[in-house]
């Protein structure tokens, strides 16, 4: 039968609510997607009572839970068939039950979301119902209403033929239709309405590439900055065709995400404007630096040389890009000037300068010992990453002293891994020291290398 895991024990309270008379949006979360699948699950969970041997689902030893049954079979009974009544009989355990509520549900509107999940019924005649009766009463509105669930249903086995419904529908309604999903919580529902616009052309370029800036997830993000750009002229073409590349540059290139940011920079090649992707080189996201190298150096620029400048100019505004990118596009040769930017005034380039040195592969053990003591955290784990691979060079003894529990975290930290790396028994005094430690993390990793 199944459900959605464990969210199925607050389905089968709400089961007992409901047949105790609470109303549908009191004892369900109506608009949770989440909430309506776990009640789907929770009316058929079963549980067991001394006091009447047979295994049932709570509600089903409720008054209501008994005359339910009857209810539907014939419309008689002692109370009518509510809202609440028929969302009980749509996720009953016998198929024949959910079957008889299924028509009467199908005139209730409040009750469309368990119209939906009973699409993907593992008994065929309920599914067939269900679908029928979805297809006469389903219309656009209401598929963007419902679309996050029926893409969570949509994953189940037999669950396809709704999301089909759905999207069927919303290609034939018109263009603000899918408006309300651009900014729907659930990034599923996001995601599904980004591509659907893509494909039907809803959303010009402009639009497009601001979705692109403003979305914090990264496939919404690549989808579509790269639409955007696909549904651009070359911008030689018109005046026209010039305003409106900028129209989608300006946002991609101001994106926080990296990857809108990314396309954002190759495009400056194709709008004839590669000069300005300098201003991109010391970009805090490497894959931002990588396009940006790639754009200068297809216009004959020398990303290495502006690197070079920049870093050996040390000044307060260097950004911390900047250092990596000489690292990434440096060599040995440029291993000076990185151990230079260790003593910077900023953290964050120390530590990068730090980390372009161990990518360059140059590791002077004593220099790099000297970094441990760094006041800034970032660079005292890049210097221990450094050092990992020569960590049998370093002292014992003073490894040892570093973890005293007086000494900075990052320190303590440090030494532990460095001590963890080196051979013989030295990692596992190293860890003993530590298995009662008050660092819930250093504790942690001791205990873990004393049972490696």
């Amino acid at each position: 039968m199944g459900g959605d895991g464990g969210t199925s024990g607050n389905g089968a309270a709400a089961a007992v609510r409901l047949a105790e008379g609470a109303a549908l949006r009191e004892a369900v979360d109506t608009a949770d997607p989440a909430a309506w699948t776990a009640l789907d699950a929770g009316v058929r969970e079963i549980a067991w009572r001394s006091d009447e041997p047979r295994w049932l689902p709570a509600w089903e030893r409720t008054e209501a839970g008994r005359a339910l049954p009857e209810a539907l079979a014939d419309g008689s009974g002692a109370r009518p068939l509510t809202a609440e009544w028929l969302a009980l009989g749509l996720c009953h355990r016998q198929g024949r039950i959910r079957a008889a509520a299924l028509e009467r549900a199908a005139r209730r509107p409040e009750l469309l979301p368990l119209l939906v999940v009973r699409c993907s019924d593992w008994a065929p005649p309920v599914r067939a119902e269900a679908r029928r009766l979805l297809a006469e009463v389903l219309d656009a509105e209401s598929a963007v209403r419902l679309l996050p669930l029926i893409l969570r249903v949509g994953r189940r086995d037999r669950g396809d033929v709704v999301i089909g419904l759905a999207t069927r529908l919303l290609r034939a309604a018109p263009r603000g239709t899918l408006t309300p999903l651009y900014t729907d919580p659930d990034r599923t529902a996001r995601r599904y309405a980004y591509r659907l616009a893509v494909e039907e052309g809803c959303l010009s370029p402009a639009e497009l590439a601001r979705a692109a800036a403003r979305d914090t997830d990264t496939v919404i993000q690549s989808l579509c900055a790269d639409a955007a750009l696909a549904g651009l002229a070359q911008p030689g073409a018109s005046g026209q065709a010039a305003a409106a590349f900028d129209d989608v540059l300006a946002p991609l290139l101001g994106a926080r995400g990296a990857q809108p940011r990314a396309a954002g920079v190759t495009a400056l090649r194709r709008a004839g404007r590669s000069a300005e992707a300098e201003g991109f080189l010391g970009d805090r996201a490497g894959v931002v630096r990588a396009c940006a190298r790639y754009v200068l150096r297809q216009g004959g620029g020398d990303p290495h040389a502006w690197y070079r400048e920049r870093c050996a100019a040390a000044g307060p505004a260097l950004p911390a890009g900047a250092v990596s990118g000489l690292a990434e596009c440096g060599d040995r040769t440029d291993a000076e000037l990185l151990w230079a930017l260790t003593s910077h005034a900023v953290a964050a380039v120390r530590a990068r300068a730090v980390g372009g040195l161990r990518a360059l592969d140059v590791t002077d053990v004593a220099r790099m010992r000297s970094l441990l003591d760094d006041p800034a955290p970032g660079v005292v784990r890049e210097a221990t990453l450094a050092l990992v691979p020569s960590a049998r060079m370093l002292d014992e003894r003073w490894l040892m002293e570093r973890l005293a529990a007086e000494r900075p975290r990052q320190v303590r930290l440090s030494a532990f891994r460095l001590l963890d790396a080196h051979e013989g028994l030295v990692p596992l005094r190293a860890a003993v020291a530590l298995l009662d430690d008050p660092d819930d993390r250093l504790r942690y990793r001791a205990r873990q290398s004393v049972g490696r």
